[in-house]
């Protein structure tokens, strides 16, 4: 059996991978392979399972007529990036790392949240003493209403907790949530969020949720809300975002996704000083790529059993 590394950075130990697995399974040129690597079609022949989020390399090594690619272990819990027709067309087993990501993405929600109702974001961006325009705000109750209900939701919704009993959740179906005191469907949402003071999205990209945030959307809000964003940056429509803040449907914003990434310098979100925008991190910390490796290591003991999974196996239908 042939794994390919293909990690996004040198912190990706394929040594401690080693050490966690300890089966007999063979690591491609024992190297962690990069984009700019070139590999022939006979290499990616035998490829067995793929560690990474490249989508050209699973595309290629899905073109060889022969290959045997059984399994994809993503580096992420989004996973709209990837083939997934293609994987569900030839049964081909894709995991996330869903889970992994709940505890620094709530953590990042909360510090956006107080960042803006705080006026911490105005003391950065001011250093000098100078009182902001605006009274500062507290969340205590505040209504909240969390897009997703998740894992990352859930957690944001248990922190949030402390300041506001006011949290609302949003799925598909309306289905009840752990640490939401409601819940409602993505069809009845509209009204819901309307009246809301704080709106977070923790959504996947899905056909469903793609430009969710729009004008429509953004012309039906009450409350001027602070709105953010750590699900996928296509989920909102980026130019009516703009708009709604110039109009003031809404009172700031907090982002760590964008449509396009990166965000082109040029963007007028730079500018405006209610916006803050973080380039897709929120969900890194520092023992992200050792707790990845563990999950990684438990899947491959199943698989290599029966050609299952244990954890965190995505529904290439639904998308996530």
């Amino acid at each position: 059996m042939n794994i390919l590394i293909a990690a996004p950075s040198d912190n990706f130990d394929i040594s401690k991978i080693k050490q966690l697995i300890n089966h007999d399974v063979n690591f491609y040129n024992d190297q962690i392979y990069y984009s700019n690597d070139l590999l022939t079609a006979k290499d990616l022949k035998i490829i067995d399972i793929v560690v990474g989020n490249d989508q050209n390399l699973v595309d290629t090594i899905l073109a060889q007529p022969t290959s045997q690619l059984r399994w994809v272990q993503a580096l992420s819990a989004g996973i709209d990036y990837l083939p997934l027709q293609k994987l569900r067309q030839k049964n081909i087993l894709l995991t996330t790392l869903k889970g992994l990501h709940a505890e620094p993405i709530a953590e990042t929600i909360l510090g956006m949240i107080l960042s803006n109702y705080r006026a911490l974001n105005f003391a950065v961006q001011n250093q000098k003493w100078q009182k902001p325009q605006h009274v500062s705000k507290m969340i205590k109750n505040k209504k909240v209403v969390i897009f997703g209900t998740g894992n990352i939701g859930s957690r944001t919704a248990q922190l949030l907790q402390v300041f506001t009993n006011q949290i609302i959740g949003i799925n598909h179906s309306g289905h009840p949530a752990t640490n939401f005191s409601q819940t409602f469907s993505t069809d009845t949402s509209t009204k819901i969020a309307s009246t809301a003071d704080i709106i977070i999205n923790t959504m996947p990209l899905t056909p469903t949720t793609k430009n969710f945030f729009n004008a429509k959307f953004f012309n039906q809000l009450k409350q001027q809300p602070l709105f953010i964003n750590v699900g996928r940056g296509p989920s909102t429509n980026t130019q009516d975002l703009i708009t709604s803040l110039k109009q003031h449907q809404l009172s700031g914003a907090a982002l760590d996704v964008a449509d396009p990434e990166p965000l082109p310098n040029d963007n007028p979100l730079w500018a405006m000083d209610n916006v803050l925008i973080t380039p897709h991190i929120s969900g890194i910390y520092s023992e992200y790529t050792e707790e990845a490796i563990h999950l990684f290591s438990k899947n491959l003991q199943q698989f290599k059993k029966n050609g299952t999974v244990l954890i965190n196996q995505a529904d290439l239908n639904i998308g996530y």
